[in-house]
């Protein structure tokens, strides 16, 4: 139950934040690297998609 979690946690919160291209590229790249590298990227999209949200937040406030 985990592992299917972990394979949808950095797309889903890229596509929450309002990127549905960028999840769907993501998720396409998050995937096979998961499968092939056995999480290694885990934090490198982590990363991403809380810089994403962060820029969100920034853009919000500049409004």
């Amino acid at each position: 139950m985990n592992y299917v979690l972990a394979l949808f946690l950095p797309p889903l919160s890229i596509l929450l934040i309002g990127r549905p291209i960028l999840s769907i590229v993501v998720f396409l790249i998050w995937v096979p690297a998961i499968i092939f590298s056995g999480g290694l990227t885990h934090p490198m999209f982590i990363l991403l998609a809380w810089i994403l949200i962060y820029q969100a937040h920034q853009d919000r406030r500049a409004r």
